[in-house]
């Protein structure tokens, strides 16, 4: 793929791309927030199973 047909290839996607609406980026900002909240309680899950393993055991 030569250099022009890259650059056609982009600037297709970049007309096609268009700006999200207010509900569309509260949606985005739900599922994100959501996302970062399970990943922080299951590290903390594993944090606490690790401190109850070796206090136990260790």
């Amino acid at each position: 793929m030569d250099i022009k047909e890259k650059l056609g290839t982009y600037t297709r996607v970049l007309r096609l791309a268009r700006k999200p609406d207010s509900k569309e980026y509260q949606q985005v900002a739900k599922v994100t927030g959501l996302g970062i909240v399970v990943i922080g309680a299951v590290g903390f899950l594993i944090k606490l199973v690790s401190q109850l393993i070796t206090r136990f055991y260790g």
